[in-house]
């Protein structure tokens, strides 16, 4: 049985950097992760699944290194990569709650994370982000580091639901807010079935950008990330 998802439209090789030899070297210069780990990566690339590029996996080492966060919240699961990807970096020691509306992607990350005794710290929500992060909210719950890697026409929804569930000075990441750097250009240059998706992720930068409660960059490396650092006023 195939535990992934596949998806016809993801090149997973893809790089901003338009020269290869720059992308090639940014991607030496990360390193390689336990066998275990790589082995997930290398099944999701031949099953085009998307999972953050390895560009961006150095960046969020990098960036769960400086904030040493005490609780993550993961928004799109995919297969689970991502997730023990960071449970990785923050040595197996801090709680990851990770959301999943797919039924073939819950069945993986479930499957991966009954598999391995060190993910024991990561929980799996199943059903609609947004439904889940009001649930969350009611509970209660925050977080000091989000990743945010879902549905890419719900970032604006998924942003207001998390400003109850960030903690003062919790560090926002979200991937591929370049969409191929379409959100760089004008939304007519874009193709007609792309144009809501591009208009919501230049909507959810804009917020970002302009928001006095976020600090905010974006840093072009895989398909684009922004990073916000979010402080309430």
């Amino acid at each position: 049985m195939n535990d992934f998802l596949p998806s016809a439209t993801s090149n997973l090789n893809d790089s901003l950097v338009a020269n290869p030899h720059i992308s090639e070297y940014l991607r030496s210069l990360v390193p390689d992760w336990p066998e275990w780990l790589m082995e997930i990566e290398r099944r999701a690339k031949q099953e085009e699944v998307p999972i953050i590029r390895k560009e961006a996996q150095g960046l969020l080492r990098f960036l769960l290194t400086m904030r040493n966060p005490e609780a993550i919240l993961e928004i799109g699961t995919a297969v689970g990569f991502s997730a023990s990807l960071m449970e990785y970096f923050t040595g197996f020691t801090v709680p990851l709650t990770t959301i999943e509306k797919v039924p073939a992607r819950i069945e993986a990350a479930n499957h991966l994370f009954g598999s391995r005794p060190e993910l024991s710290g990561i929980t799996l929500l199943t059903g609609d982000a947004a439904e889940v992060l009001d649930i969350l909210a009611a509970e209660g719950r925050t977080f000091d580091f989000v990743f945010l890697d879902a549905a890419k026409a719900q970032y604006p929804v998924y942003l207001e639901k998390l400003r109850a569930l960030l903690r003062d000075g919790a560090m926002l990441i979200a991937d591929n807010v370049l969409q191929e750097g379409s959100v760089a250009e004008s939304k007519f240059t874009v193709c007609r079935r792309d144009r809501t998706i591009h208009m919501r992720m230049r909507e959810f930068v804009k917020v970002l950008f302009e928001d006095p409660s976020f600090v905010s960059t974006m840093i072009p490396v895989g398909d684009g990330m922004t990073a916000s650092v979010y402080h309430r006023v």
